[in-house]
């Protein structure tokens, strides 16, 4: 079956091998002239398809290189290089097989990833003990699920078993499992352990983590790479090089023979094949890493980035904050000030309301309803609560209608710490501190990028500027931009002078900029899905290190890409100019050109493997660290600024 298969996929390549075998079994025999008279006619009439399809491809302003093989087959059948000219037929046809072979081994890590999404789910119906299984689309958000051991969990939900274990490698590069606590965030795509267990769905299939993930993969898998069109136009100018060098070779010496020998020598095979095959291994060498690249079109923007701007929330930073102080007015008390806070923040998405929600909920402060609420993006969040105008945000935001908010108070915000303040009926009414720590491994992966000949890092953010500039002074960083909103991360990245640009966020409002940078990573783990959409790259992992492994990946495919072509083409110039000189028969050449062939595919299939060479020295997220800042609820996957 897998013969027929590959007959009807490549029914050329079929045919070829047939005449071939005809041709051969009647060579030393009486039948010489018969044989001569089958493949070269089968000869003319591929070349004559191939011709057809060229012409079409010219007509549309797209010069290729089967131009070369078309005049190599018909030089061959006109000098009676008949066998030549069948080994030329069985290239140029067994050359998209081949591709496809290479090609599919390269892509192993991204097929391998969309051949496990969840495809199966054991919803718990309403007062019933007894799982029915149903198909994973079919969730919904509130539906209790049965995840039993060792299986893939299918939707993001939250834990109602008080305890379990979950391998998370697969999403987040973390090798140990993550132990996971009643109420905490359970990725889908995450593996059960040994327990099984309960959950509550939280979002539906499409909308769960691991299938963003896989959404990525398959955008990734579809892309092409400029490579490709980069060999396109090697194509005019080794061309004429080929022909010219060919005729050259024949006025020499006389012999149209050498014309064929010439040419039968000058594949197109090394650039048609090498470079998306090197890419395509890149996309998957970064995959297994925990990085999803959309397309060729991004390693080729990563390997030649000159400067990088970050997020700081969520990104520089773990993204999970924690009050530490407030410091109310004089007429408010404390648990007054956060109370009103934390019901106005139910209503935003952003990544510090989910903190101050968290922090009064374990202070036991009771949450009331607004009435009405709106948030304005990157600055705060206005709420009627009890009958209360409440105000949350930055202090322009809410200094616009409290014009007593003060400046922080006596305690000033030190690295990492963030201030957020409070107005009630158009007064004042505190602030509140929280504390938002670097990544571990931040500092080194800036580090890393400097060894890598990027320029000095910049900050973009719209948080306030101490804690900004306190945070950049942690990490080493010197340019700092401040309290931005949405366009003016856009306008800043724009200006940059050193192209490319790589720009990582985080929070759907640094979709816009992600989208107008050279590069847009997304650190995806925890982040929006509009980040994620935006970028051209996706961190699954939730380690920055990956943004240094990007860049070395980048510019390790595209030295592999391009060390493929100009390999093919070195090899089959040496040979051409050896064949130009009568040192290479038309046979013999046709059969050492297959392997210059083989041996740029195979340089190009490198590109899969290769260890990252910023994987170790950065390290990995702790899985203990990471399990302590996991958000409860609903809390871990908000947005950050």
């Amino acid at each position: 079956m897998r013969v027929l298969r590959a007959i009807r996929r490549y029914p050329v390549v079929a045919a070829t091998i047939v005449v071939g075998v005809v041709v051969f079994a009647l060579l030393g025999t009486d039948l010489n002239t018969p044989a001569a008279w089958i493949a070269s006619i089968f000869a003319l009439l591929v070349a004559a398809v191939t011709s057809a399809r060229m012409i079409r491809d010219i007509l549309r302003g797209r010069w290729g290189l089967d131009i070369l093989a078309v005049v190599a087959i018909l030089s061959t059948v006109a000098v009676g290089e008949y066998i030549a000219s069948l080994i030329i037929v069985l290239m140029l046809s067994g050359g998209e097989a081949l591709e496809d072979y290479a090609a599919g081994r390269a892509r192993g890590e991204l097929d391998a990833l969309l051949a496990r999404a969840p495809q199966a789910a054991h919803r718990l119906p309403p007062n019933s003990q007894t799982p029915q299984d149903i198909p994973a689309g079919a969730v919904v958000p509130g539906d209790v699920l049965l995840i039993k051991p060792a299986e893939l969990v299918p939707v993001d939900g939250v834990l109602l078993s008080p305890e379990g274990s979950f391998d998370e490698s697969s999403l987040t590069g973390e090798p140990l499992p993550v132990t996971i606590t009643e109420g905490q965030t359970v990725m889908s795509g995450s593996v059960n352990g040994s327990q099984a267990a309960l959950i509550r769905a939280t979002a539906a299939t499409e909308d769960s983590q691991y299938q963003r993930i896989v959404a990525l993969v398959r955008e990734a898998a579809e892309s092409k790479a400029p490579v490709v069109r980069l060999a396109d136009r090697f194509a005019v100018p080794f061309t004429v090089f080929s022909l010219l060098l060919a005729g050259i070779a024949w006025w020499v010496s006389g012999e149209p023979v050498r014309f064929a020998e010439v040419l039968v020598l000058a594949t197109p095979c090394p650039l048609l094949i090498a470079a998306p095959v090197a890419f395509m291994g890149g996309m998957s060498r970064a995959a297994k890493d925990g990085i999803i690249v959309k397309g060729g079109a991004t390693l080729q923007q990563l390997a030649g980035a000159r400067s990088i701007a970050f997020d700081k929330t969520g990104t520089l930073t773990y993204g999970k904050p924690e009050l530490t102080t407030i410091q109310p007015a004089s007429s408010f008390a404390a648990d007054d000030v956060l109370r009103l806070a934390a019901s106005a923040e139910q209503y935003s998405s952003h990544v510090l309301a989910a903190a101050v929600q968290s922090a009064a909920q374990e202070r036991g402060l009771q949450l009331s309803p607004a009435t009405t609420a709106s948030e304005v993006a990157t600055n705060g969040v206005r709420a009627v609560v009890d009958g209360h105008t409440v105000l949350v945000g930055k202090r322009r935001f809410v200094a616009a209608e409290a014009p007593d908010t003060g400046d922080g108070g006596e305690t000033k915000a030190g690295a990492g710490q963030l201030r957020v303040y409070v107005a009630v009926d158009g007064r004042f009414a505190g602030t509140l501190l929280l504390s938002d720590t670097p990544r571990r491994n931040a500092k080194t992966t800036l580090e890393q990028l400097a060894r890598l000949g990027l320029e000095p890092p910049v900050m973009l953010t719209g948080d306030g500027r101490a804690s900004a500039e306190s945070a950049a002074a942690a990490l080493g960083i010197q340019q700092v931009h401040a309290e931005l909103l949405p366009e003016d991360k856009v306008r800043l990245v724009a200006a940059m002078p050193s192209r490319p640009v790589i720009m990582v966020g985080d929070g759907v409002n640094d979709a816009p900029v992600l989208a107008a940078a050279d590069v847009g990573i997304a650190m995806g783990a925890r982040g929006s899905t509009a980040a994620g959409e935006s970028a051209d790259a996706v961190i699954v992992a939730d380690d920055i290190s990956k943004v240094a492994d990007a860049v070395v990946i980048g510019r390790r495919t595209m030295r592999i890409a391009l060390g493929s072509i100009w390999l093919g083409i070195s090899l089959s110039v040496g040979l051409m100019l050896a064949a130009a000189f009568g040192f290479i028969p038309a046979v013999a050449g046709a059969l050492i050109q297959e392997l210059v062939d083989l041996a740029a595919i195979l340089n190009a299939l490198r590109a899969v493997g290769g260890g990252s060479a910023t994987a170790r020295p950065l390290g990995r997220i702790d899985g203990a660290a990471e399990a302590s800042r996991r958000g409860a609820g609903n809390g871990s996957e908000l947005n950050s600024a």
